[in-house]
């Protein structure tokens, strides 16, 4: 199984690996930085031996590389992964951004039901069953999130269980939060943050979150 690096250091954009499986256009390697679509946050972009990484898909605790066709890689080869960083610590902001409003909407407005989530380089959103209009909550989760934001505390990231690739996030005082994305050090990276309201259908609100 490959040797998920992103997660011990996801501040890394660059690794030298190995090829450790090869089937036409995608292959494995013995570990990787490059994250693959989870939990609603988007996967990595990058390459692979210099090769355009055109999907990657984790199945079964196993990241699968789609490379653009005609990459020549074989079993043993070396190769470097090289990950877009910009792409990939908005991302990471963009997430736990995510990750603090819905822990403040569960713990200060609760009982409440998410039905979604997306984290997009630009943008992230969360859809929630809610009757009414989600903006009326949008200054209070505003204002909580920042105090959190500019308190700068460190984030703690391991797992829960190993042998089955869980993890976990914790900021102390606030929340321990099941994930495993890729997650900043600090709160204070996230920056300022805005709250938008959308309805995306009878029943639902979504909020999106966008970096200031």
């Amino acid at each position: 199984m490959t040797r998920k690096r992103f997660w011990c250091d996801p501040y890394l954009p660059r690794l030298d690996t190995r090829v450790s499986s090869v089937s036409g256009d995608m292959i494995t390697v013995e570990e990787t930085i490059f994250y693959a679509a989870s939990g609603g946050q988007e996967s990595d972009a990058g390459t692979i031996g210099g090769h355009r990484v055109e999907e990657a898909i984790l199945e079964d605790s196993e990241i699968y590389y789609r490379l653009e066709t005609g990459h020549g890689l074989s079993v043993e080869d070396p190769v470097e992964i090289a990950i877009d960083w910009q792409r990939r610590y908005r991302l990471m902001r963009l997430h736990f951004a995510a990750e603090v409003v819905l822990e403040l909407v569960y713990r200060d407005f609760g009982p409440v039901e998410k039905t979604g989530a997306h984290i997009a380089e630009n943008k992230a959103r969360i859809d929630f069953v809610w009757e009414g209009n989600i903006s009326t909550i949008l200054p209070l989760l505003s204002e909580r999130s920042h105090q959190i934001f500019e308190s700068d505390l460190p984030i703690q990231s391991a797992f829960s269980d190993k042998a089955k690739q869980r993890r976990y996030w914790r900021v102390d005082g606030f929340a321990q939060v099941p994930c495993g994305g890729t997650h900043l050090r600090r709160t204070g990276e996230v920056g300022s943050i805005r709250l938008k309201r959308n309805n995306p259908g009878k029943g639902r609100e979504r909020i999106e979150i966008t970096l200031a």
